[in-house]
């Protein structure tokens, strides 16, 4: 699973070839695959404040559709299964039927533009506050955040000042709340179906719930939930088990990080923890839809020092993900593997043909090229994306959500308006749209776009 020498770009790359999901089921026309991404941009259910429930509405279906292609894949953005699980204001949850119907217009304008959409179900856990939900937060354990500054990232609703973690620790689950925990999931995933998803994928990463039981630091339980790398994973087993059960394992599919540490995720025997969990997940659930890891990139790491300090404690000299890739390719039917994480239009190129991945996710990118697939495929010059937009609510929902032209668009434009769009090259050799000017000679000033 080497790399390739001058692998072929483009159309020519194995990227825009066909993959079977679902065991089957649902053949992917390329391997180009939105990945989850939390926007924020649900409409609230209650008038009154503090409402915390939020639905689906026409915007995010409109979001949606744009960036739908003739056989894609979208992952949605983090979906709540429960008023306790929600980690963020604007999110849309799906545990009420005004939830479903909103996912509804979600789903239908995925599958009116030819495309396939799975729902990605996602507890926040010790992550969010008492003011956003109105409960407690839950947690494997009763561990404080460790930072006693750090500020949840959003003012509680009916204020405009941020509030500690630490003055909101998480509870305990005991055994029966991780039991209506699992069946708050599992509901969930009934409702997925409902709405019309194709399929369910559980966010087993990024520090939240389901990735704190798997987290040694996070999980300090000393019953059958914690305690060793094989009872750290004995929870999320057991609810890959019955969500098996509620929508059939070949609708199913699970995003893992094993490297990660965004949310405080400090834990150990990582190459134990995670390779016994996903042993068992392939051992159990064989015919799953796919698999799908995050890249290694140690973002929240601000040092080297600090890198190698991590890998010493995980009794490893270097990651990579291959021993998961090699798992999930065992047996007599490999799982889909995807890889999130940093890719873009110059370091796609060759990973497919490799063996490394059978599909790459693309987050960021996405977010400001509606026609991300077309754009890749193409050789078109990307549009920078704005991260100040990236997560709302805002009064202006719409800006950097769905106003953002397509290249075709952005050319009709130009023209129209006897303008011409400036292309600048990166220092990888990607090409980003740097803004649109007048005509040479007009005398004009230069606009950013």
């Amino acid at each position: 699973m080497g790399s390739i020498a001058n692998p072929p770009r483009g159309a020519a790359s194995a990227l825009f070839t066909p993959l079977d999901v679902a065991n089957g089921k649902i053949q992917l026309k390329h391997r180009v695959v939105m990945a989850p991404l939390t926007r924020n941009r649900g409409v609230p259910l209650n008038a009154d404040s503090p409402n915390r429930i939020w639905y689906p509405g026409d915007l995010m279906a409109e979001h949606y559709r744009q960036r739908t292609t003739d056989g894609g894949l979208l992952i949605s953005e983090g979906i709540p299964p429960s008023m306790e699980s929600n980690g963020m204001p604007g999110v849309a949850g799906l545990w009420l039927p005004e939830q479903v119907e909103g996912w509804k217009k979600v789903t239908q304008a995925v599958h009116g533009a030819g495309g396939h959409i799975y729902a990605q179900l996602w507890h926040a856990g010790r992550t969010t506050v008492e003011p956003i939900s109105g409960l407690k937060p839950v947690a494997p354990s009763a561990v404080v955040w460790d930072d006693p500054e750090e500020c949840y990232p959003y003012p509680p609703p009916g204020t405009d000042k941020q509030v500690k973690f630490v003055d909101h620790p998480p509870i305990e689950l005991t055994v029966d709340h991780i039991k209506r925990t699992i069946a708050d999931f599992a509901q969930a995933a009934k409702n997925a179906l409902k709405a019309g998803f194709d399929g369910v994928e559980v966010h087993g990463g990024n520090g939240y719930l389901v990735e704190q039981f798997l987290l040694s630091n996070v999980n300090q339980r000393t019953d059958d939930y914690g305690g060793s790398p094989e009872k750290r994973c004995r929870f999320v087993l057991e609810l890959m088990d019955e969500l098996a059960k509620a929508i059939g394992e070949e609708n199913l599919a699970i995003r893992l990080s094993p490297f990660g540490a965004f949310n405080q995720a400090r834990g150990i025997e990582r190459l134990e923890t995670w390779g016994h969990l996903c042993r068992e997940l392939k051992k159990n659930h064989p015919a799953l839809s796919y698999v799908s890891f995050i890249e290694p990139r140690f973002e929240q790491i601000f040092a080297s020092a600090e890198k190698e300090k991590m890998l010493q404690e995980w009794g490893v000299a270097d990651i990579d993900l291959s021993v998961f890739r090699e798992t999930f390719n065992a047996g007599p039917k490999p799982t889909p593997f995807f890889s999130a994480g940093g890719w873009n239009d110059t370091n796609s190129w060759g990973v497919i043909e490799s063996g490394r991945y059978d599909a790459l996710v693309y987050g960021r990118f996405f977010t400001s090229n509606p026609d991300l697939v077309e754009r890749l495929e193409k050789g078109l010059p990307l549009r920078a994306y704005d991260r100040a937009r990236f997560y709302g609510p805002f009064p202006d929902n719409e800006v950097c959500y769905t106003d953002y032209p397509s290249w075709e668009e952005e050319v009709a434009k130009a023209e129209k308006e006897g303008r011409q769009i400036l292309i600048e090259e990166t220092a990888d050799g990607g090409k980003r749209i740097k803004g649109i000017a007048e005509k040479e000679g007009s005398g004009g000033p230069t606009l950013c776009l």
